[in-house]
Parts: structure tokens; sequence; C-alpha cells
């Protein structure tokens, strides 16, 4: 899931680990991982909360969740729900007890019925994905802990792209929710094909004849990865299979699960190249190297990892719909309406749903403070090659499946919607203006004559 195993519990205290216990991978120069100088949305929520700018209200049912979700402007119809044991407040979660995730850009806060604390991954603009918890219980001055150690155990890892990072993980589940034995687990990214997606969650919504692993379990334990398909079909709602009290909403929405699995690998591949462009750049000053040479050798380390966001940016790999999907919760409305749009009315958030996720292929996170973070060569790296994409300059075999109808309109909006591009990219604008002014005089010449 989203947040994995996080947060783990101590074997021998039953204590959850916070921060500096321990190793934390990044704790060193120049990344300083565990630094108090952060600027992500549930820091800013503290400093909030701390002046009585701000309150979270809590409630018999979810305690502070409602309060907190529109604090950080947080959609209830973002609501997906897993019922595998993917977390360390795993005796709570079951089929008929599922873990609420609830996200935006910015944020992922999970809610376990009856648990002991909201789960909360924050990203900020420089460190990436930031570990938090907040007590259920009503406190009269409700704090968030930052908690590193126990979550970077699942936190740091291949499926994160070896940083601080989100996952989504998909298994065969047993009626008590725990992975069969001998079976395969998947991270879910905007690559996988569907029948690898959603294991141990709830799917409701539409998606035809394609098939997923959603909403269903492993009946017989001698073959762990026959699903009880039946289970699997379109949903409309989840009545009957746990207590809707107990939640904020009976929905776990495909459009929320798609977006999702875009977006989680989407932050990663962001903060990957975030530290390791400040890495190599750290480095290069430690030797004292200056000049073409030592930025060109620094260029080689983060340009690996910028190449990869590149392609993810533009959906290069994503793994394609056979039919299409529709939501059941008023999601795909709300994300749409968050914009922003261009002067044709479009924009990156709306959606296809029909053979993709997006309308237009460029990922919306664009506009995010983690994008506009990331350090100035790289992102200066990284704009300059996607201005080559999206211009036609290249027409390499990795961006092929973006048609060149796409990207005229992606470059349109961005050249309408996204502050702070490069000269070259106003450049194209001028050039752009003139192009229309002239085809207006011409057609004007014609029309009179």
């Amino acid at each position: 899931m989203a947040l994995c195993a996080a947060w783990t519990i101590g074997a021998l205290h039953g204590q959850i680990a916070v921060r500096k216990q321990g190793y934390v991978p990044y704790y060193d120069e120049p990344i300083h991982y565990l630094s108090d100088d952060l600027n992500d949305p549930i820091a800013r929520l503290q400093k909030r909360l701390n002046t009585g700018q701000a309150n979270l209200d809590w409630e018999p049912n979810g305690g502070y969740l409602r309060s907190l979700l529109e604090n950080l402007r947080i959609p209830i119809s973002s609501q997906t729900l897993v019922f595998s044991k993917t977390s360390f407040q795993y005796k709570r979660i079951s089929p008929e007890t599922p873990r609420a995730l609830y996200f935006n850009d910015d944020v992922y806060v999970g809610y376990v019925k009856d648990g002991r604390v909201l789960e909360v991954v924050s990203f900020d603009p420089v460190q990436g994905g930031i570990f938090y918890l907040l007590d259920a219980q009503k406190r009269d001055h409700p704090a968030f802990k930052r908690a590193e150690l126990d979550c970077t155990q699942c936190h740091i890892a291949a499926g994160t792209r070896g940083i601080p990072g989100v996952l989504l993980r998909s298994v065969y589940p047993t009626s008590t929710g725990t992975q069969a034995i001998l079976s395969h687990s998947y991270i879910t990214g905007q690559e996988s094909p569907l029948k690898e997606r959603w294991g141990g969650w709830y799917v409701t919504g539409t998606h035809g004849k394609q098939a997923h692993m959603g909403n269903a379990i492993v009946r017989d334990s001698e073959f762990p990865e026959v699903l009880d398909t039946i289970a699997s079909t379109n949903l409309s709602g989840l009545a009957g299979r746990f207590d809707r009290t107990a939640y904020l909403s009976n929905q776990s929405d495909i459009v929320a699960h798609l977006v999702l699995g875009h977006q989680t690998q989407m932050h990663n591949l962001i903060t990957l190249t975030n530290y390791q462009t400040r890495i190599a750049l750290y480095n290069e000053a430690q030797q004292g190297a200056t000049g073409e040479a030592a930025a060109n050798s620094a260029r080689q380390v983060y340009q690996k990892p910028a190449e990869e966001l590149l392609r993810y940016l533009l959906f290069t790999n994503e793994a394609m719909l056979d039919d299409a999907a529709h939501g059941s919760s008023g999601f795909q409305h709300e994300f749409e309406a968050l914009g922003p749009r261009d002067r044709k009315g479009r924009s990156l958030r709306d959606f296809d749903l029909r053979t993709r996720i997006f309308r237009y292929p460029c990922s919306y996170l664009i506009y995010s403070e983690d994008w506009d973070s990331l350090p100035e060569p790289a992102r200066d790296y990284l704009y300059h090659r996607l201005h080559e994409v999206l211009t036609g300059q290249d027409t390499s075999a990795d961006f092929a499946r973006i048609r060149k109808g796409d990207r005229k309109a992606i470059l349109e909006i961005l050249l309408d919607t996204k502050p702070g591009l490069p000269p070259e990219w106003r450049q194209t604008y001028k050039q752009k203006l003139r192009a229309q002014s002239m085809l207006e005089r011409t057609l004007s010449t014609l029309s009179t004559n």
C-alpha cells in the first residue's frame, strides 16, 4: 500500500521509533534528512496549530481525520481502501476493517479503524517524503510527531528507488488480509498492467472487461495466486463488506487508484533526481573541482535519474487501458477542477480514462513545489530536454508514443500555465504568437479580397 508496512512496532518494547533513533540513510551532508528545516504541508500546519491560526477538531468516529483532511484540502473522494495487513497497525486491518488512504498532490494520510495513530507522509519541496504520526486520542494540543527509523525500513528500498518515498503494494490476500504464503507481490506504478494491480485493495467504479486483483481473496492455499475472481467485478459501492459508519465514504474509487499509481512513483523520481544532483554538486565542491569538466562529471550523475523522470513525466511507459474506466466517488470532477487551464480551457488534469489515464500525457506534478525545488542544474536540464521532446527535436523511439498533436497541446498548455519557464520556452511562445498574427492577417486579407 502507499504507506507500505511503515512505522513497524519494535518487537521488544512495542514502541514506535521516532527521530534520531539508529541509522537513517541520507542523515549526513548534503541531504541532512533529519533536519528541522522543513517546509512540507504538515510542518506548515503544525506551525499554524502552535500559533492558534488552525485547529484540529476531534470526532468519536475517525478522531482528527475529517478535520485533518479539511486543513490539508484533501478530498474525501480520494479515499482508497486497503485490507491487506501492510501497516504497523496490521492487527486492526482485515477485509471487514480496511485501512483508508486519502491524498492530494503533496500529502498521504492513512486511517485505521480504532487505530492508535493517523499515519502521514508529507512531501517537503527539498527533502522529499517526511513521515509523521498523529495520536488518535483526543488531546488539548494535538501535535504531529516525526517518525523515521521504522518508516525507512520499508520506505527506503528498491520500491521507492532507494530514497525516502512512497509505494503501492499489490498482494494475494487471504480472508484475514495476510499475504498468501509462497505468493508474489507487485509494486504498482503507471507501467503496471491492471492484472497486477490492487491485490488486497477494494476498488469501486467500472473498468469494463479489464481484469485486476482488487476486491478478491485467495480461496485455496494450495493455489495462492488464484483469486476469487467473482468478487473482482465492477462495483458501485461496498455496502455489506464493512461497517460503513466507521469511514468517511463507502467508496474506493478506481480513478483515485489510477492517479495514486502514477503519483507515488513520480514523487519518488523527483526526490531521487533532487538527491542525486545535490550529492553530485557537493562531491565536486568537496574535491575542489571547477570548470566545464567538473560540470560534466556532475551532470553524468544526475542525468540518469533526470532522464528517467522525464520519461515518467511524459507517461512513455504507461500501461494502456483496454476498456473505459469510470469512477464512483466524484474524485474525477474534484481533481479536474483544480486546473490550471490554458486559454483554450485545457488542463494537464483532464482525464481520458478510455485508453490511458490522462488526456494530455504530461504529469500535473510539474506544477508542484517539489518540481520547482529541483536543484537548478537538474531543473534546467529537464526543461531543455522536455522542450526538445515537445517541439519535435527529439524523435527517438523512447518518445514515439507521444503523438504530434499531444506534444503541441502540452507545449501550449505549459506556455500558458507554468510560471518560470526558461528563455528558450519563451522564445517558442513569441514565435507562436508571431505565427498566429501572420495567419490572422493572411486570413483577413483573403476574406476582404
